[in-house]
């Protein structure tokens, strides 16, 4: 039986890097996100596992766990692209890698976005309708909403996988191409631009409703708001940094191959495309924004344990009482 998971693929073409100086830079972006981002999401998870204790705690830092779930997954890739990248090929030479890569990757986006959308859409509820009943807040109350989530997803990424086709020639219509293929390369893109067009919409109306919110508020707990409107608002800065532009150029990219302009201009797309690509692996170094601006808890406890150089300290009084108020000062640090 022939071994399929070692068996290469001459790559075409299309599979080659256009430029191997820029390509070589997008491997260098790509490894220096990957060496920041690897400490970064490992302390996180340490301190929502060993210290926080999520599973104790409510919903809302359930979702922020698997949202570092899902930038662990987008970790595991970087390094077989910039590989990829550095040896002059857009993709891996090894089919089931490559199919595999495309797999985590779609798979990281969509759990991505739909853990920060549900962050939000629950703080819109929060802040805007606080009395009133809702499907999140029942929801809330049943954890296993994160697992759902995730069970949803892969049905969603499966045909990144279950058929062949170049690295951007989605949609490149060929004499034996067939039904079954056309309808695999819509559905994929499909699904690429849903999950980044629609929840941006409802990430847009969830800030603009918050901020009014805040506006409005003569009286009350304005600091509540205003750590609502800096969590959707961070939100917002990691769709529109690292989704959105990654979103257009594939859309250009498709125009250009559907139209089958000149060849530079395929390639001047396909280098871009791949470009803005790198930079949407810039997620899983702003999701510590959402964390912070989402629990002012889990922002203390960070710095406490990570960076205790960096938090402020209550000064001792100078005064007879030092010895007395040593103790309660000692206590609370640690």
């Amino acid at each position: 039986m022939e071994n399929i998971s070692a068996a290469p693929y001459e790559p075409t073409e299309a599979c080659r890097a256009a430029n191997r100086a820029l390509y070589n830079f997008y491997a260098t972006v790509t490894i220096v996100i990957f060496t920041l981002a690897l400490p970064l999401n490992a302390s996180v998870l340490h301190l929502f596992i060993f210290k926080l204790r999520f599973w104790k705690l409510n919903t809302n830092n359930i979702f922020l766990f698997n949202l570092v779930l899902a930038d662990v997954l987008l970790l595991f890739c970087l390094p077989m692209k910039a590989y990829n990248f550095t040896n002059g090929y857009r993709r891996s030479v090894n089919e089931v890698l490559c199919k595999a890569t495309l797999f985590m990757l779609f798979l990281n986006r969509g759990a991505s976005i739909a853990f920060l959308t549900v962050t939000s859409i629950d703080r819109y509820f929060s802040v805007v309708h606080p009395g009133r009943k809702n499907l999140v807040k029942a929801l809330k109350k049943f954890p296993e909403i994160s697992i759902l989530i995730w069970l949803l997803l892969p049905p969603l990424t499966i045909p990144t996988m279950v058929t062949n086709f170049e690295c951007c020639n989605t949609h490149k219509h060929e004499k034996h191409d067939t039904l079954i293929k056309d309808v695999l390369d819509s559905m994929r893109e499909v699904v690429f631009f849903t999950q980044v067009l629609v929840p941006f919409v409802i990430l847009t109306y969830c800030t603009v409703h918050i901020i009014n919110r805040l506006r409005r508020r003569t009286v009350g707990d304005t600091a509540k708001l205003r750590r609502a409107v800096f969590l959707v608002m961070s939100v917002m800065v990691v769709f529109s940094f690292c989704f959105l532009p990654c979103a257009v150029a594939r859309m250009v990219l498709l125009v250009v191959k559907v139209q089958e302009l000149s060849e530079s201009e395929q390639e001047k797309a396909v280098v871009a495309f791949d470009g803005l690509m790198v930079l949407s692996f810039m997620d899983c170094l702003l999701d510590p924004l959402v964390y912070c601006f989402c629990s002012t808890k889990f922002k203390t406890l960070y710095f406490s344990n990570y960076f205790p150089f960096l938090v402020k300290r209550p000064s001792i009084p100078l005064n007879s009482s030092v010895g007395k108020t040593m103790q309660p000062v000692c206590s609370n640090a640690t």
